[in-house]
C-alpha cells in the first residue's frame, strides 16, 4: 500500500512539475507572452498563477481520494489493536 501511494504521489508531483515548468519556461523565454490580456484585463501570468494554485489543490484532493485506506486495511488495524 505504501509503495502504491508513493507511486501515485510521484505521478501527481510530475504532473504539477510539468505545469510549473511551463510557467517558468514562459516567464524566462517568452515574457511577452505572459503580458497578454486574455480575460477581463488580467494578464496571462496572473491567470496561470491562479491556475497553478487551483491545480495544486485539485491534485491534493485527487491524491487523498486515490490513497484512501481499503476496508480490509482498516479492519486489520482494528483487529490488531
Amino acid at each position: 500500500m505504501r509503495q502504491r501511494n508513493a507511486r501515485i504521489g510521484m505521478v501527481l508531483f510530475c504532473v504539477y512539475l510539468l505545469l510549473y515548468g511551463g510557467f517558468v519556461f514562459l516567464n524566462a523565454f517568452a515574457p511577452e507572452t505572459m503580458e497578454v490580456l486574455p480575460f477581463a484585463g488580467v494578464n496571462l501570468a496572473i491567470l496561470y498563477g491562479f491556475g497553478l494554485i487551483i491545480a495544486a489543490v485539485l491534485l491534493a484532493l485527487i491524491y487523498g481520494w486515490m490513497c484512501q485506506p481499503d476496508d480490509e486495511d482498516v479492519a486489520v488495524k482494528e483487529v490488531e489493536k
